[in-house]
Protein backbone atom coordinates (compact mmCIF):
# COMPACT_ATOMS: atom_id res chain seq x y z
CA UNK A 1 0.00 0.00 0.00
CA UNK A 2 1.38 3.25 -0.77
CA UNK A 3 1.02 6.33 0.93
CA UNK A 4 0.87 8.78 -1.58
CA UNK A 5 -2.16 11.21 -2.17
CA UNK A 6 -4.73 10.03 -4.78
CA UNK A 7 -5.42 12.35 -7.48
CA UNK A 8 -8.69 13.72 -7.62
CA UNK A 9 -11.36 12.51 -9.28
CA UNK A 10 -11.80 15.55 -11.50
CA UNK A 11 -9.25 17.81 -12.91
CA UNK A 12 -9.76 21.45 -13.25
CA UNK A 13 -8.41 23.25 -16.11
CA UNK A 14 -5.56 25.89 -14.82
CA UNK A 15 -7.86 25.37 -11.38
CA UNK A 16 -10.69 27.63 -13.44
CA UNK A 17 -14.04 27.17 -13.78
CA UNK A 18 -16.26 24.39 -13.09
CA UNK A 19 -14.48 20.42 -12.59
CA UNK A 20 -16.03 18.71 -15.21
CA UNK A 21 -17.23 15.44 -13.51
CA UNK A 22 -18.41 13.51 -16.77
CA UNK A 23 -19.89 14.17 -20.24
CA UNK A 24 -22.97 15.89 -20.75
CA UNK A 25 -26.12 13.84 -20.91
CA UNK A 26 -28.47 14.68 -23.54
CA UNK A 27 -32.57 14.48 -22.45
CA UNK A 28 -33.64 11.96 -24.58
CA UNK A 29 -30.86 9.86 -22.61
CA UNK A 30 -31.76 11.22 -19.17
CA UNK A 31 -35.56 10.26 -20.12
CA UNK A 32 -34.85 7.27 -21.58
CA UNK A 33 -35.98 8.07 -25.20
CA UNK A 34 -34.62 7.48 -29.01
CA UNK A 35 -36.60 10.33 -30.27
CA UNK A 36 -34.59 13.52 -29.46
CA UNK A 37 -36.46 15.95 -26.98
CA UNK A 38 -33.95 18.56 -27.63
CA UNK A 39 -35.17 19.00 -31.19
CA UNK A 40 -38.71 18.79 -30.14
CA UNK A 41 -38.03 21.59 -27.88
CA UNK A 42 -36.83 23.95 -30.51
CA UNK A 43 -39.89 23.27 -33.32
CA UNK A 44 -42.26 23.66 -29.88
CA UNK A 45 -40.88 27.38 -29.08
CA UNK A 46 -40.16 28.08 -32.80
CA UNK A 47 -43.85 27.30 -33.74
CA UNK A 48 -45.19 29.57 -31.62
CA UNK A 49 -48.06 27.45 -30.27
CA UNK A 50 -47.70 29.33 -26.93
CA UNK A 51 -45.11 32.04 -25.66
CA UNK A 52 -43.69 29.67 -22.66
CA UNK A 53 -42.78 25.92 -23.23
CA UNK A 54 -42.46 24.17 -20.10
CA UNK A 55 -38.93 21.42 -19.48
CA UNK A 56 -41.21 18.79 -19.35
CA UNK A 57 -43.57 19.57 -22.75
CA UNK A 58 -40.78 18.20 -25.16
CA UNK A 59 -39.80 14.99 -22.94
CA UNK A 60 -43.84 14.39 -22.55
CA UNK A 61 -44.92 14.92 -26.77
CA UNK A 62 -41.66 12.71 -27.26
CA UNK A 63 -42.56 9.73 -25.64
CA UNK A 64 -45.78 9.86 -27.62
CA UNK A 65 -44.74 10.09 -30.64
CA UNK A 66 -42.10 7.35 -29.94
CA UNK A 67 -44.90 5.15 -29.09
CA UNK A 68 -47.24 5.75 -31.71
CA UNK A 69 -44.12 5.22 -34.16
CA UNK A 70 -43.40 1.76 -32.08
CA UNK A 71 -46.94 1.05 -32.49
CA UNK A 72 -47.34 1.42 -36.15
CA UNK A 73 -43.78 0.03 -36.79
CA UNK A 74 -44.73 -3.04 -35.19
CA UNK A 75 -48.23 -3.76 -37.01
CA UNK A 76 -46.41 -3.00 -40.02
CA UNK A 77 -43.64 -5.31 -39.58
CA UNK A 78 -46.23 -8.24 -38.88
CA UNK A 79 -47.73 -7.19 -41.85
CA UNK A 80 -44.79 -7.54 -43.75
CA UNK A 81 -44.10 -10.90 -42.30
CA UNK A 82 -47.38 -12.31 -43.02
CA UNK A 83 -46.92 -10.84 -46.78
CA UNK A 84 -43.64 -13.00 -46.57
CA UNK A 85 -41.30 -9.59 -47.21
CA UNK A 86 -38.39 -8.36 -44.84
CA UNK A 87 -38.68 -4.53 -45.67
CA UNK A 88 -41.57 -2.36 -44.79
CA UNK A 89 -43.28 -0.97 -47.45
CA UNK A 90 -46.47 1.96 -47.61
CA UNK A 91 -48.83 -0.93 -48.61
CA UNK A 92 -47.41 -2.80 -45.16
CA UNK A 93 -48.27 0.74 -43.26
CA UNK A 94 -51.75 0.77 -44.56
CA UNK A 95 -52.94 -2.72 -43.99
CA UNK A 96 -51.14 -1.86 -40.23
CA UNK A 97 -53.16 1.11 -39.76
CA UNK A 98 -56.25 0.71 -41.07
CA UNK A 99 -56.60 -2.88 -39.53
CA UNK A 100 -56.53 -1.03 -36.23
CA UNK A 101 -58.96 0.00 -34.89
CA UNK A 102 -57.70 3.24 -32.96
CA UNK A 103 -54.97 3.89 -35.05
CA UNK A 104 -57.88 3.62 -37.73
CA UNK A 105 -59.43 6.07 -36.22
CA UNK A 106 -56.46 8.49 -35.72
CA UNK A 107 -55.23 8.23 -39.20
CA UNK A 108 -58.88 8.49 -40.58
CA UNK A 109 -58.23 11.69 -42.65
CA UNK A 110 -54.98 10.40 -44.15
CA UNK A 111 -53.74 9.12 -47.40
CA UNK A 112 -50.82 6.83 -47.55
CA UNK A 113 -49.66 7.16 -50.96
CA UNK A 114 -48.85 4.21 -52.70
CA UNK A 115 -50.85 2.23 -49.41
CA UNK A 116 -54.01 0.52 -51.73
CA UNK A 117 -57.15 -0.50 -50.06
CA UNK A 118 -57.95 -2.82 -47.99
CA UNK A 119 -59.28 -5.76 -49.88
CA UNK A 120 -62.53 -5.80 -49.39
CA UNK A 121 -65.37 -7.66 -51.66
CA UNK A 122 -69.35 -6.63 -50.64
CA UNK A 123 -71.54 -9.28 -49.39
CA UNK A 124 -73.99 -9.22 -51.90
CA UNK A 125 -71.43 -9.67 -54.66
CA UNK A 126 -69.91 -12.89 -53.11
CA UNK A 127 -71.66 -16.43 -54.82
CA UNK A 128 -74.77 -17.44 -52.85
CA UNK A 129 -74.62 -20.61 -50.88
CA UNK A 130 -76.62 -23.40 -51.82
CA UNK A 131 -78.91 -23.70 -49.16
CA UNK A 132 -80.84 -27.03 -50.06
CA UNK A 133 -77.80 -29.00 -50.54
CA UNK A 134 -77.64 -32.87 -49.73
CA UNK A 135 -81.87 -33.09 -50.09
CA UNK A 136 -83.70 -34.13 -53.20
CA UNK A 137 -84.52 -30.77 -54.33
CA UNK A 138 -85.34 -31.03 -57.99
CA UNK A 139 -85.58 -27.03 -58.63
CA UNK A 140 -85.46 -23.79 -57.23
CA UNK A 141 -88.37 -21.95 -55.31
CA UNK A 142 -89.13 -20.11 -58.22
CA UNK A 143 -89.47 -22.70 -60.72
CA UNK A 144 -92.37 -24.71 -58.54
CA UNK A 145 -95.81 -24.17 -59.69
Amino acid sequence: MSSAPAAPASKTLGGRGKPRASKSVSRSEKAGLQFPVGRIARFLKKGRYSQRVGSGSPVYLSAVLEYLAAEVLELAGNAARDNKKNRIVPRHIQLAVRNDEELSRLLGSVTIANGGVLPNIHQNLLPKKAAGKGKSDVGSASQEF
